[in-house]
């Protein structure tokens, strides 16, 4: 199945403010990502992505599960081949890269992944699970040296070194995914895709992990894309926010910016359902996103969320909005933001 008309010939600009002089780290341009279904179907899970991730920042990728944040994110490491578009790290493009080729760049790109039981090797001890890219790199020297660099990641994450020799299904939620974190920073990447690292874990256990890994930024000069649908998560780690509905990046911009003038309707509706801690204040005259998620097999023309949107006129059911600057590098795609600004949900 083709995309919709006339969306073949559009090119967004990565979302980056043309007066920031940061450096970029990586940089995406145009990305698709697509799946043939048995049905001879094609699921557009990624349509036309562009985004900057800046050297020693946070950037948060937030939506509704099913949207493409994790199948983005995947795509931008290599794991998933992109459809189209280009993906730059440190300005060389990895787009087209055999698996020999990224070798090389792979060490510098990880990734903790959302479930810290499916991503551990059951068959294998804590220390082979987090020494196995040091000896695939060939880091340490001997097999001691090996040993001495893993208790020194276990320190650094907070799993005791006693338990250097225990299997995963001998740990918690927590300490299991802290296991997955040290294997990830082993390398001492450059770039680390979190990939709702914290979703699977208990509230208590959930701060402690994040607090983790905000020190680990400091530390090691992290620069991070955080993957995750939690808002309140999202405002604690990180610096900007890149909101994203149905496959495409619908607003970003730095988050204290985002939280007190978002622009998008989608994202007022996300802040809107953020839950208020207190109890004498139930919020039942809140307003709810209504209607059903629009297939990623047959998009809708136009905007792709104006089959949700209470303010979609005609121009947004024909044309696809492109993103646009609001200022300090506030960035929307929405037909109608500037009249709709001042409006609340």
């Amino acid at each position: 199945m083709s995309r919709p008309a006339g969306e073949q010939e559009m090119k967004q600009e990565p979302l980056q403010d043309r007066n920031d002089t940061r450096e970029p780290l990586l940089v995406a341009e145009g990305v698709c990502k697509d799946f043939q279904t048995t049905k001879r179907q094609t699921v557009h899970a990624v349509s036309d992505v562009s985004l900057t991730i800046f050297q020693g920042e946070t950037l948060a990728l937030v939506g509704e599960s099913g949207c493409g944040k994790s199948t983005l994110g995947r795509t931008l490491l290599h794991l998933l081949p992109a459809t189209k578009g280009k993906i730059f790290f440190r300005g060389q493009e990895i787009t087209g890269m055999t698996e020999k080729e990224f070798r090389t760049v792979r060490r510098k790109m990880q990734m903790v992944f959302q479930d810290p039981y499916a991503s551990l090797n059951p068959r294998m001890t804590v220390r082979d699970i987090i020494a196995e890219p040091l000896e695939t790199y060939h880091v340490c020297g001997s097999k001691e040296e090996t040993t001495k660099e893993v208790l020194n990641l276990m320190s650094m994450v907070g799993v005791p070194g006693e338990f250097l020799n225990r299997y995963p299904h001998q740990f918690s939620g927590g300490q299991r995914q802290r296991i997955g974190i040290a294997r990830a920073i082993a390398l001492r990447p450059e770039l680390l895709v979190c990939d709702e690292p914290v979703s699977a874990l208990d509230v208590s256990v959930q701060s402690q992990v994040l607090n983790l890994l905000k020190k680990l930024k400091q530390e090691l000069n992290l620069t991070s894309l955080f993957i995750g649908h939690d808002l309140s998560v999202i405002n604690f780690v990180a610096d900007r926010v890149c909101v994203m509905f149905l496959g495409r990046i619908c607003e970003v911009a730095e988050k204290d910016e985002l939280y007190e003038r978002p622009l998008h309707p989608y994202t007022k509706f996300l802040l809107a359902a953020i839950p208020i801690a207190d109890p004498h204040q139930r919020n039942d005259d809140r307003s709810l996103l209504e209607g059903e998620i629009p297939s990623p097999v047959n998009p809708p023309s136009g905007c792709y969320f104006h089959t949700r949107c209470p303010y979609a006129t005609d121009l947004c059911r024909r044309e696809k909005p492109e993103m646009k600057d609001y200022g300090n590098g506030h960035m929307a795609a929405c037909h109608r933001c500037e009249e709709l600004q001042n409006t609340e949900i």
